[in-house]
């Protein structure tokens, strides 16, 4: 691991130290996860690993469905939400790992469903995430993200106002990036979908942390975007208070029979 990513790192256990609870009170994190749980296939026979899982929103609710959920996260707060949300859910079929997305710490072909969501704009190298992925998953399992992607001509003003927000968020990667990086995976019966998730600003804001005097820096992003449209978020006056949306791609594939698990295990 190299000197910026061990500081990146420690970025995002900062923030999500802090945004742990607020992560799970903030209206539209659950919304669409039917979704993604029918594109995946999940069965009653898979495992699944849910990578970069957070309080556990996701993984919970993967977990009615599966056989087992694994869920890993650099942020030990995040993995404690995951198991009280676990818990007072009564779901036996879950375990908990802390540890990084770009070296899991799993064998090869170890998962039959391997799935990250709202989690690749934070990763400095999103191309080992991915092929960290694909090493843990079984021949002919499933891959899926789903992540923030829009037009190559929104993306550095929306890298922009999502750096002030959350100071560990990387880049989001345009539909043509995050579309090469799927399709040069190796992955087969790649299928990209997408929903939208809906927010208020301010209730956003009271989630998120960032730097000292920046929040007052967004309102006057968001405030300007009503009229010149640069962020590429549907931003909009409701009631007199500012809304947006979230462009979210979600990407499915398969991973070949013949398909390398390379080094790693």
């Amino acid at each position: 691991m190299t000197t910026s990513e061990a500081e990146h790192n420690k970025r995002i256990r900062e923030q999500f130290t802090q945004q742990a609870i607020p992560f799970t009170q903030l209206k539209g994190h659950l919304d669409s996860v039917d979704l993604l749980i029918n594109l995946s296939k999940v069965g009653s026979d898979d495992t699944v690993l849910d990578v970069a899982c957070g309080p556990g929103l996701v993984a919970c609710e993967f977990a009615r469905f599966a056989k087992n959920v694994t869920g890993i996260d650099l942020t030990e707060k995040m993995i404690e939400e995951a198991r009280r949300r676990q818990a007072s859910e009564a779901l036996s079929n879950m375990d908990w790992r802390i540890g990084s997305a770009t070296e899991l710490p799993f064998e090869n072909d170890r998962f039959s469903v391997v799935i990250s969501r709202y989690t690749f704009h934070h990763f400095t190298r999103p191309q080992s995430v991915l092929s960290e992925m694909i090493r843990v998953c079984r021949p002919n399992g499933w891959v899926l993200i789903a992540d923030p992607v829009l037009p190559a001509h929104f993306v550095d003003a929306y890298n922009e106002m999502e750096r002030l927000r959350d100071p560990s968020h990387t880049q989001a990667l345009s539909v043509e990036e995050f579309d090469s990086m799927i399709t040069s995976s190796g992955l087969v019966e790649i299928h990209r979908s997408g929903y939208e998730v809906n927010l208020e600003l301010e209730s956003q804001l009271a989630a998120s942390f960032p730097n000292p005097g920046d929040e007052e820096k967004l309102r006057s992003i968001f405030r300007e975007d009503l009229t010149v449209n640069r962020l590429g978020i549907k931003t909009r006056l409701v009631d007199g208070e500012i809304h947006f949306t979230y462009p979210i791609s979600v990407y499915t594939g398969r991973k070949a029979a013949g398909l390398g698990s390379g080094s790693n295990g």
